[in-house]
């Protein structure tokens, strides 16, 4: 890739279809809550948290959800790219991700949501997350994706192996082997991301008490919160929320 390639990131909501769009930068759409539904050049596909979608330079595009969803938006110069992975990326524009390529993408979109991030930081993570994606080989439809959805969509529900089963249409010890296989976690760790995870989205941009955000999340009470946000960050809620929002306040500008 050239020496100082141009990105720029984002997190947007997407809600009804506002017809095509296409642009002179390539794109990658990365879901970090809720689901959405994407077309490019014809084809179309679901989005959610594990699953990404390229939009090529120029390629007609358009988005559409019915509920609530946050995506990290990559716009990418085109001169910035690997014509081998831009190529791969084109040919098989929706992609799985894999659990490294979900780290990558959460870890930006805290740091996005905090704003945090530096262009150092940026420019390497792009092309670490590329070279994620581009290695990717097609998968088929995951067996948990309604699952995730509804998990994604309603964090707060009283999830137990045998709910998150059912709704899933597993056994018990098969859930337990899907998580294992396709993000190399329970599904009670997993679960546990997702509330902290949208406990520290509230916290940056909500003015709701903690003890609410703490009963929408799942959690028992503000304790409950307390505990699993110092051993996950090492900061109580209140400590996170005024981080996040002095961070926030001293980034004004995008990063070229």
């Amino acid at each position: 890739m050239p020496a100082h390639p141009h990105f720029s990131i984002d997190i947007r909501s997407y809600g009804e279809d506002r017809g095509a769009d296409r642009h002179d930068f390539a794109q990658l759409v990365l879901p970090l809550s809720g689901t959405l539904l994407m077309d490019i050049a014809g084809r179309e596909s679901g989005l959610d948290p594990s699953r990404a979608a390229f939009v090529d330079t120029g390629a007609p595009h358009s988005q559409t959800s019915d509920r609530p969803n946050r995506s990290l938006i990559l716009d990418l110069d085109p001169a910035g790219l690997d014509p081998e992975i831009a190529e791969r990326l084109t040919r098989a524009p929706f992609v799985q991700l894999t659990p490294a390529a979900n780290k990558l993408v959460d870890y930006m979109g805290l740091l996005a949501g905090s704003g945090q991030i530096s262009a150092s930081t940026l420019r390497l993570w792009v092309p670490l997350l590329l070279d994620t994606l581009a290695q990717v080989a097609p998968k088929p439809p995951s067996r948990l994706a309604a699952l995730l959805a509804g998990i994604e969509a309603e964090p707060g529900l009283a999830w137990t192996t045998a709910t998150m089963a059912e709704r899933a249409g597993v056994s018990v010890s098969r859930l337990h082997t899907l998580f294992r296989s396709e993000f190399g976690t329970t599904p009670h760790a997993w679960l546990s991301d997702v509330r902290l995870k949208r406990v520290r989205e509230w916290l940056a941009r909500s003015e709701r008490s903690i003890a609410e955000l703490a009963y929408r999340a799942g959690y028992a009470d503000q304790s409950a919160l307390t505990r699993a946000m110092r051993q996950a960050t090492g900061l109580t809620p209140a400590a996170y929320r005024r981080q996040s929002r002095a961070a926030a306040q001293e980034t004004t500008h995008k990063i070229p």
